[in-house]
């Protein structure tokens, strides 16, 4: 089995559990966080990949394993953000400040997989995250293989065994004819897709919404992720407007409209200022009970 290793010297320190985690893990099918680093199994151009991404810091210690190992190392820097600069990023908030100096790993990385990020993101359209990471863990079991290196870890799907995969075997998943549809264009485009990555960002995500089912929201989550976007705004989210606006304004609540206005002085980073509050500040105060998990019943 190939194996390939390096070490990566990053110019701003790297925090691998905080720049990684918006990455699609299947519930730990497709990649787990462990003590001694993170493991990530990936399909690259050259074949599958086992990643163990060890350290942090200004140095990040890489090992694949498969055909594509090679590859997977070439592109490790890239994944960790070790060449995320933040040029032009100004701190012109006291809680973005904060949250700059307190989370100074968090980096804006790329995975250069834009389908396997497509895929989950999809499932997520309009259903609590929950739902959708409960139908992406099942989908892996069904379609996925077993990862090389050793960890027992899955590879995510195939795009040519979604394609192919009847759209009513997703109601096994929770998933809806909608958004199984989709997830089948996406296996059926996936050479087209996997262009965005080199493609500059507002190409790419025009590039994605060309598909039918590829929205605004579903672009942005992509382009954060895959494409290392760190201006990709997902207009249409369920809580990012509450959270940011009460973040930055002190408002429990807010709209698309009133999230931009308050990210507009930060254009070119608002990807990178919503990941912050994310990941760093509390969420706005609850009002009323939690929705009920959704079913496919009820589309």
């Amino acid at each position: 089995m190939a194996v390939a290793t390096r070490t990566i010297s990053c110019a701003s320190p790297v925090d691998l559990r905080l720049t990684l985690r918006p990455l699609h893990s299947a519930g730990g099918l497709t990649m787990r966080f462990a003590a001694e680093g993170v493991w990530r199994a990936t399909r690259t151009p050259d074949g599958p990949a086992t990643l163990h991404l060890s350290g942090g810091g200004t140095r990040v210690d890489v090992e694949a394993w498969g055909a594509g190992a090679a590859w997977a190392v070439e592109h490790a820097p890239a994944l960790v953000g070790a060449d995320d600069h933040e040029d032009g990023f100004e701190a012109r908030h006291p809680v973005v400040a904060e949250l700059r100096r307190r989370l100074r790993g968090l980096r804006v990385g790329r995975s250069h997989a834009v389908v396997e990020a497509l895929v989950p993101t999809v499932l997520e359209q309009k259903v609590q995250g929950v739902v959708a990471r409960r139908s992406y863990a099942r989908l892996v079991r069904l379609l996925g293989e077993p990862a090389p290196g050793p960890v027992p870890l899955m590879l995510p799907p195939e795009p040519a065994r979604l394609a192919a995969l009847p759209y009513d075997v997703f109601h096994r998943f929770n998933v809806e004819r909608k958004r199984a549809q989709t997830v089948r264009l996406v296996g059926r485009h996936a050479r087209r897709l996997e262009e965005t990555t080199a493609m500059r960002a507002g190409d790419a995500r025009r590039r994605l919404r060309v598909l039918p089912g590829i929205g605004a929201w579903t672009a942005a989550e992509v382009a954060l992720v895959a494409l290392g976007d760190p201006d990709a705004v997902s207009v249409g989210d369920y809580h990012l407007p509450n959270h940011v606006v009460w973040a930055l304004a002190g408002e429990a609540r807010g709209d698309d409209a009133r999230m931009l206005e308050l990210l507009e002085p930060y254009r070119g980073h608002r990807g990178r200022v919503i990941r912050l509050v994310v990941a760093g500040h509390p969420g706005p105060p609850r009002f009323g009970p939690r929705l009920p998990l959704q079913s496919i019943a009820s589309y």
